[in-house]
């Protein structure tokens, strides 16, 4: 007996599946067959991907909501494809994309057509995905330039930063004990001391 399956992915663990999981309920896909996947479509290393087309038999029916969700990589998502339809026989349906529904059209023309765009938007998401990548370094790039600090908060140095540094580089206290008493570990202690000296315009 044909079984139906659906799969849904987001690319991390903070992202709302609700949207994807709303459109598996409309089509009375069983919860017990949905697979759920929190992780970057960069590769498969999947295991919730992996286990879905180890259970999944020809004849079987695979839901999907876009076909990003197989991946952002051109090439693997038409492997992917290509394993699913050709190899194991599952027929697959891109809920946003209907003309992406292998029970339609499984004559010449129809597999012509769905093979077509799925070229298609597959390379757009493709393309899409390197877009997102380079608008986010360029963005990078420009609050860099206005000195915008990215990444975490650098902390606080104690008002008396200056006095112990010196005392670490005269001998007085070693520098263990600079570190505790600047609550800073070895090498942020050294950055900190070098951007010390360049704000002071002195030595390194």
């Amino acid at each position: 007996m044909a079984m139906t399956y659906g799969y849904v992915r987001v690319s991390s663990q903070d992202q709302n599946e609700e949207r994807q999981l709303l459109a598996m309920r409309e089509r009375q896909v069983d919860p017990k067959r949905v697979y759920i996947e929190k992780q970057s479509g960069k590769d498969f290393d999947r295991p919730q991907y992996k286990k879905l087309v180890r259970r999944m038999r020809s004849g079987d029916l695979l839901y999907i909501l876009s076909i990003d969700r197989l991946g952002r990589n051109y090439e693997e998502i038409q492997r992917q494809w290509r394993v699913l339809t050709k190899e194991i026989g599952v027929d697959i349906c891109v809920i946003d994309m209907p003309l992406l529904d292998t029970r339609n059209g499984k004559d010449l023309m129809g597999t012509f057509i769905a093979d077509l765009v799925l070229q298609i938007l597959s390379f757009v998401a493709q393309s899409e995905r390197e877009s997102i990548k380079k608008r986010q370094a360029e963005g990078i790039a420009a609050a860099r330039a206005r000195g915008v600090h990215l990444g975490r908060p650098a902390i606080p140095l104690p008002e008396n930063f200056g006095d112990i540094v010196k005392a670490w580089e005269r001998g007085r206290i070693g520098l263990e004990e600079a570190l505790e008493q600047c609550g800073l570990s070895e090498a942020t202690f050294y950055r900190r001391r070098r951007e010390y000296r360049r704000m002071k315009g002195g030595k390194k």
